[in-house]
């Protein structure tokens, strides 16, 4: 009968459970298991299958010990009247004798669980005493060829170990299986009479469980010790000794050059330092948040932090550890988190880096904004404008300023003061109506956040919040970026979007036709009428970027749709033009761009 060869694709990876020592299931006495092939050392079970199949590798996922009977040993080798007997020596001529005929194989097993196995009493019927006996170690070249090649296919479908249980097909391991095993390097145990399958089943299920109950433990233990850590005067090294003494290893704080910037716990050999600087390069260089190698029985991890060092540059948590050890993973994972808020830019009141508050203090004294320039570190700036949803997941006790500041990852956010002067009872150019939402409104800024990055941080959409972003800046520029970001963050409400950007109009667009000064003096005069009314200006400039909208208008505005219609009708009344014309519309986009790009009017 021939045989399948080996799948050439290699084992599916052992499950994310503890795997169990071989050695612990050996120490099990009411089991009375017992190797006899093999390697003895380092060998773990991951979970059990029993099949009597010819070839049960399709079924096998690696990790697995293996359970069987023999009962496939007769059919497999082709040598009649092995399955179903026991007894002395084949008697002369028994080679002609006819057995009881081929055992259908059959695959019995599944993932083990406790009683999802069979012992091997449930397996086959009992052997027939009457039957020409056969001694259980005999070997002829058929049956040691079939067991070299099911060992082999075996070994190549990942399995962990071989347990052979004896009775009731055989009265002892055949000699073939205990040398094609050692030959292979599959540890053979014998499964006694007395043992069914199950009780193996659940002995491995009540180790697993067992371990995992450690493991959680183990867990549960670090974090605390990690919080507790991240509690102290000095919670980045107290991190990484919490880190290192838990996860049993090296852990360290590294630069993408491979500066290090702190470390804990027994250094690995150079070679895995020189690794742990490659996987720092590679989580620091905007590629992935996370890296892994294994270098000399040594399992390296990288995690890319959000914080930054010293210079302002990229941080990355690298960990070595043995590879054996599964929670190590978890454990540098919840202090990665731990490190990067702590690395990470302050998020209180107070600014957290020396040239913000030199810069802050020359501006208390009167510096102009572009003398301070130098100070803040980065030559060009974003400004964004923010609204946190409600739909977010954000404790309202948390400050909205601390929450963006988090979100951000800066901590030069401040709220959006009112910009909306009182409006006199007796201004001629507003309607009574208008009067009572101009402070109400997102235009008015209540409830709008700002904030400042440097314009190398890449800003993208934040769960529970609604971003406007200007483009990047220098810090002479900032106004302007200003309101563009505000104008940004009036669209994105009104579109019910995450985040819009602003974009600048290109060098060759149609207003780099006009000169600035003779574009500015013309939007001037344009706008006149609207010159004392802030609020028109706001909704003219909304409701033309959206198209002449109403709803989506009143939307960005959080004003009643009626209130547009009567802003727009008191807008069209003043300017003395018709504001369905599409000519008029772009005339006047053009004047408002061209004043957005500047100071508003006076």
């Amino acid at each position: 009968m021939s045989h399948p060869a080996p799948r050439p694709s290699a084992p599916a990876a052992p499950p994310p459970t503890p795997p169990v020592p071989l050695a612990g299931l050996l120490a099990r006495t009411d089991l009375g298991l017992r190797q006899l092939a093999g390697p003895r050392e380092g060998i773990a079970i991951h979970w059990v299958h029993t099949s009597e199949m010819a070839d049960p590798v399709p079924y096998l996922l690696g990790g697995e010990m293996l359970l069987t009977a023999g009962v496939h040993l007769a059919a497999g080798s082709g040598v009649e009247g092995l399955e179903g007997l026991k007894g002395a020596e084949r008697p002369a001529g028994a080679e002609e004798a006819e057995g009881p005929g081929e055992a259908e194989g059959a695959d019995t097993g599944s993932p083990a669980g406790p009683g999802s196995g069979s012992g091997p009493a449930s397996d086959v019927s009992a052997p027939d005493a009457s039957a020409p006996g056969v001694a259980a170690a005999v070997s002829t070249p058929a049956l040691d060829a079939y067991l070299d090649g099911y060992v082999a296919r075996t070994v190549a479908a990942g399995a962990a170990a071989l347990g052979f249980g004896i009775a009731p097909v055989h009265d002892a391991v055949p000699p073939a299986l205990v040398a094609a095993c050692d030959r292979h390097g599959l540890p053979l145990v014998e499964v006694p009479a007395a043992t069914p399958f199950a009780a193996v089943e659940t002995a491995v299920w009540q180790a697993v469980t067992a371990a995992r109950h450690r493991e959680l433990t183990r867990l549960s233990e670090a974090q605390r010790a990690l919080a507790a850590a991240a509690a102290r005067p000095d919670p980045g090294p107290s991190v990484l000794r919490a880190l290192a003494r838990h996860a049993h290893g090296w852990a360290a704080l590294l630069a993408p050059d491979g500066t290090e910037h702190g470390s804990a716990g027994p250094r690995p050999a150079p070679s895995c330092r020189s690794a742990a600087a490659r996987l720092a390069r590679v989580v620091g260089a905007g590629g992935p948040s996370s890296a892994t190698d294994t270098l000399a029985g040594t399992h390296l991890t990288a995690y890319a932090l959000t914080g930054r060092g010293p210079g302002h540059e990229a941080l990355a948590l690298v960990v070595a550890a043995d590879p054996g050890n599964p929670p190590a993973r978890t454990i540098a994972g919840a202090a990665a988190v731990l490190l990067s808020l702590i690395t990470g830019p302050a998020t209180g009141s107070a600014p957290a880096d020396p040239g913000h508050s030199a810069a802050l203090v020359q501006l208390l004294l009167g510096a102009r904004p572009a003398d301070t320039a130098p100070l803040l570190g980065h030559p060009r700036w974003t400004v964004v404008h923010a609204r946190r949803r409600r739909d977010s997941t954000e404790s309202p006790a948390t400050p909205a300023a601390t929450a963006l500041a988090a979100a951000l990852g800066t901590h030069l956010v401040a709220p959006y003061p009112d910009p909306v002067p009182s409006v006199p009872d007796t201004a001629p150019d507003i309607a009574p109506d208008l009067t009572p939402d101009v402070r109400t409104g997102p235009d008015s800024g209540q409830g709008t956040l700002r904030a400042l990055l440097p314009a190398d941080r890449d800003v993208t959409a934040r769960p529970g919040w609604t971003l406007g972003v200007s483009e990047p800046v220098p810090v002479a520029e900032l106004p302007a970026a200003d309101r563009h970001a505000a104008s940004a963050l009036r669209r994105a409400l009104a579109r019910r979007v995450p985040l819009v950007r602003h974009r600048a109009p290109g060098p060759h667009g149609i207003t780099s036709l006009v000169a600035p000064g003779e574009a500015r003096r013309h939007a001037q005069a344009l706008l006149t009428p609207l010159s004392a009314s802030p609020p028109l200006l706001t909704t003219l400039h909304n409701w033309l970027s959206l198209h002449g909208s109403w709803d989506r208008t009143a939307t960005a505005l959080g004003i009643h749709r009626n209130t547009v219609r009567q802003r727009i009708t008191r807008i069209s009344a003043l300017l003395d033009t018709d504001l369905d014309d599409p000519d008029v519309r772009m005339e006047l986009w053009f004047a408002l761009r061209t004043l957005d790009r500047g100071t508003p009017p006076a």
